[in-house]
């Protein structure tokens, strides 16, 4: 059935309520809305820095000639990498402690909980302000990549651990029925059933956090620093591409550079979220 067909079945089914032609109303213009203005922004972006991508923004080394963002590339994917490393690993195994290990009604469930939910709904500069006291100067890393990571780590954390519980709550009770059923154990079952079951959902999450790392800059001003040179190691300081977009906006020097780091960063975001939907299909079709 064409999407023209649907609609018009829509309307004939809406025609006779008044308020449900009202709500459907509603959903289409919030729809052509989104629509409207992810298309504005997409294009204003492509128009403002697809002229200005030069060879020089790739140069190995920054200079105020080049204005190169390849380092600031190399910064980002380091802290993607380090981050994830650090929180998808506690926030994976503390979904499965909540979902199959702690029992229910347990307090400490709702306790971890309530903090995973508040811990969401802190501003980012409030990570920035920890992260520079306590990784910066209290264990004297510095402005570092390292101080940078551990700070989104913690940023994303309850993310991780919000979308992998709730990914692992949708695995049918059967499934682990069948299992024990066989003769598995409780481990085996949560790490040979239960877990590859949940992957494309616990992949959704982590794609939602790498989207999360690639667009901070507040937490990372404070942390890892705006040093625009490739790192020496993971105590060195760095800008991640947002933070270089920043700078080179706020300094009014640089606009043309600015809109194109924006033009890649938007690249690499539509490329993580359709190679992740695409990985996602795969994961499904392969259960």
């Amino acid at each position: 059935m064409g999407l023209k067909a649907q609609l018009n079945r829509k309307l004939h089914e809406c025609g006779r309520d008044p308020l449900s032609l009202f709500l459907l109303g509603c959903v289409i213009a919030a729809a052509l809305i989104t629509f409207m203005v992810l298309s504005f922004l997409l294009g204003y972006i492509l128009w403002q820095g697809l002229p200005n991508i030069e060879t020089g923004l790739f140069a190995l080394q920054y200079n105020s000639e080049n204005v190169s963002l390849f380092p600031a590339l190399v910064d980002t994917v380091l802290m993607v990498i380090m981050a994830l490393a650090i929180a998808t690993p506690l926030g994976i195994f503390a979904a499965v402690y909540l979902v199959e290990y702690a029992s229910r009604g347990n307090r400490l469930v709702s306790l971890v909980r309530v903090t995973a939910d508040t811990l969401a709904g802190i501003p980012s500069i409030v990570y920035g302000l920890f992260g520079m006291l306590f990784f910066v100067t209290y264990l004297k890393w510095g402005y570092s990549l390292l101080a940078g990571a551990c700070t989104v780590a913690i940023m994303i954390l309850p993310l991780i651990m919000r979308t992998t519980e709730e990914a692992l709550k949708a695995i049918p009770d059967s499934y682990r029925e069948g299992s024990y059923g066989l003769g598995a154990g409780k481990l085996r079952t949560v790490f040979a059933v239960v877990l590859p079951s949940a992957v494309p959902g616990i992949l959704a999450g982590v794609i939602l956090s790498i989207g999360r790392i690639v667009g901070e800059t507040a937490a990372l001003i404070y942390t890892a620093g705006t040093v625009a040179a490739l790192p020496d190691g993971v105590l060195s300081s760095g800008r991640t591409l947002a933070v270089h977009m920043y700078v080179l906006a706020s300094e009014g020097l640089y606009m043309k550079q600015a809109y194109a780091t924006a033009v890649i960063l938007v690249v690499i975001v539509v490329a993580i979220n359709a190679l992740s939907s695409r990985l996602a299909k795969q994961l499904m079709k392969g259960k």
